[in-house]
């Protein structure tokens, strides 16, 4: 009841009665009443005036599955929603939940996680209160080989949701192949996907996103290549709605994606917001490092670049890291 309250109270530009609520959610208005208090007290700033009813003229920084519920505007992307004040990992939730049978869509949220992990099983620092830990049930229809192209379509939906929620243009939010997201020259979020398969089928598939929201201090040895939406923007930013935002996203993003089952329908979108586009890149192998100049994606999601001798060739995401010439980007 909580979340349809809060939605009731966002929906209304106006004052909302006690009696409209209480008729529309068929509960009592000393029901309503205890709810209104309750989110009081979680900090929304709930105006009540005799005859005229509720109105809310400030939403704070709350991370709640109420909260959240709330805010979405999708028909399956995060509608089923679990959320955690402290867990290990969204994505080992995610996996189990998936395992057992959990629906297409759901979306696990934390505050805070005590074993999150990034790309190549980098530690994820995860402090509780400022940033976004979530991670998101996929079971597509699809081989297993081309999974790896949904990593792509979530760091679309991430770079095109923050934008969505931040209202501004600037600074612009940007993409660096394949999956890191990045504002000001900076690392802002990333992208874990993780799949469970059998020969040729796939069970589900997670994707986990962790978004540097209100951080103002990184440790020494990332503080040149990481911030934060707060830092950047200047103010602090509630979480909710950018979750709420790169769900919407992801909704059409992965939509258009399943019906070709590769990113034509989404290559000059990501281009656009493709920060190594156009520049010469470092190529880190296992076998060899090289420069090249970086020219785009393909339909497979792979990056297709120049090298100094002016041959073209494809590089896959999962076998090279790319770096900057001279730095991060």
């Amino acid at each position: 009841m909580k979340s349809e309250i809060l939605k009731m109270l966002r929906e209304t530009g106006g004052y909302i009665s006690g009696q409209e609520i209480s008729e529309k959610l068929h509960v009592s208005r000393t029901a309503v009443w205890k709810v209104i208090r309750q989110l009081q007290e979680e900090g929304y700033q709930v105006e009540a005036v005799r005859n005229k009813g509720y109105r809310m003229t400030d939403s704070p920084d709350v991370m709640s599955r109420e909260e959240l519920e709330s805010l979405m505007r999708t028909r399956w992307a995060g509608k089923n929603i679990v959320y955690y004040d402290v867990t290990d990992s969204t994505n080992l939730r995610i996996r189990e939940l998936g395992d057992q049978g959990a629906p297409h869509g759901t979306l696990a949220a934390a505050d805070r996680q005590t074993a999150g992990r990034g790309r190549r099983g980098r530690a994820w620092e995860s402090p509780p209160g400022a940033s976004i830990y979530m991670s998101i049930l996929l079971r597509p229809d699809i081989p297993p080989d081309k999974a790896p192209m949904l990593t792509l379509v979530m760091a679309l939906s991430v770079a095109e949701g923050i934008g969505q929620s931040m209202e501004q243009t600037q600074p612009e939010i940007q993409i660096k192949w394949p999956n890191d997201i990045i504002i000001n020259g900076k690392k802002l979020a990333g992208i874990l996907t993780e799949m469970s398969t059998q020969v040729d089928f796939i069970n589900h598939v997670t994707i986990g996103v962790g978004i540097n929201v209100n951080i103002t201090e990184f440790p020494e040895e990332i503080r040149s290549t990481a911030s934060s939406l707060c830092l950047e923007y200047g103010h602090k930013v509630r979480r909710a709605p950018v979750i709420a935002a790169v769900m919407e996203r992801l909704e059409e993003n992965y939509e258009t994606f399943l019906k070709t089952q590769d990113l034509s329908g989404l290559m000059e979108k990501y281009s656009s917001l493709l920060v190594n586009k156009d520049r010469d890149v470092l190529i880190l192998g296992a076998r060899e490092q090289y420069q090249a100049h970086a020219l785009g994606i393909n339909r497979m999601g792979e990056l297709i670049v120049r090298r100094e001798d002016g041959t073209l060739e494809v590089v896959y995401a999962g076998e090279v890291s790319v770096r900057g010439v001279y730095g991060y980007i």
